[in-house]
């Protein structure tokens, strides 16, 4: 049986440093968006490219990331995929997602991975056909989310668990700190010669006007501090300092 053909994948900017991302799949057409803190930006992408947004996908509760929700659904009718977990705080969930359930685009199909620790219900969704992983808040390139919710041994887990998805697996995530998270993986890390290759690459990056993401599992197990974490006690120390940096 063939593959089915590559996802496209869009990065919309919103607000001061985020990424809002519309995927589509030209085999059938269909278009969802992840994380829609400001609809206008996202339909606008949209319709420019001639598509028409289909579903919603939100990996957790907080505003930046479900704002446009429900002007998305008014305009298109799509449909709401967000984590059960967090049907109090996310209106008019269509479809509760859970660990362990599916998500759908034309033939493409995703795993839904509970990854809590920026908050309690966050979720992942895996593609591992396409190669890619939307991972919201819970891992940046050279980050992670701070623990508003969830718990250093919650946030470990769900990093360890990330970065055991392939090497070529894209993630997708929704900020744009690659360098201040470089900055303090340099800080953290002053001997390592991987982070600070990074850092020049980033910084060039960011000078040129250039998103530093989608990162790859690869390059995070190099250079993501956080993934250098042997023990949740560790973990929790770089992610006191990287609060306090």
């Amino acid at each position: 049986m063939a593959s089915p053909a590559p996802l496209e994948i869009v990065a919309i900017p919103a607000f001061a440093d985020n990424y809002l991302w519309l995927v589509h799949d030209p085999a059938s057409g269909e278009t969802a968006v992840v994380d829609p803190g400001d609809a206008g930006s996202v339909l606008a992408a949209a319709e420019a490219r001639g598509w028409r947004i289909g579903q919603v996908w939100n990996t957790h509760w907080h505003p930046d990331h479900t704002g446009g929700n429900a002007a998305v659904v008014a305009a298109t009718g799509a449909m709401l995929s967000a984590p059960a977990a967090e049907a109090t705080r996310i209106a008019n969930i269509d479809a509760p997602l859970k660990e362990g359930d599916t998500i759908r685009i034309g033939e493409h199909v995703g795993q839904v991975w509970e990854v809590p620790g920026h908050t309690l219900g966050h979720v992942a969704l895996i593609f591992a056909d396409a190669g890619v992983a939307f991972v919201g808040d819970t891992m940046f390139a050279m980050g992670c989310g701070r623990l508003f919710e969830g718990s250093p041994e919650q946030m470990h887990a769900s990093l360890q668990r990330l970065a055991a998805l392939p090497g070529d697996t894209a993630l997708y995530c929704a900020h744009e700190y690659t360098l201040a998270n470089a900055r303090f993986a340099a800080h953290a890390f002053p001997a390592d010669a991987a982070i600070a290759d990074r850092l020049a690459t980033v910084a060039a990056m960011r000078e040129a006007g250039q998103a530093t993401v989608p990162t790859s599992v690869a390059l995070e197990r190099a250079t993501n501090p956080f993934l250098r974490a042997a023990s949740v006690e560790q973990f929790a120390q770089l992610r006191t300092a990287k609060d306090r940096f």
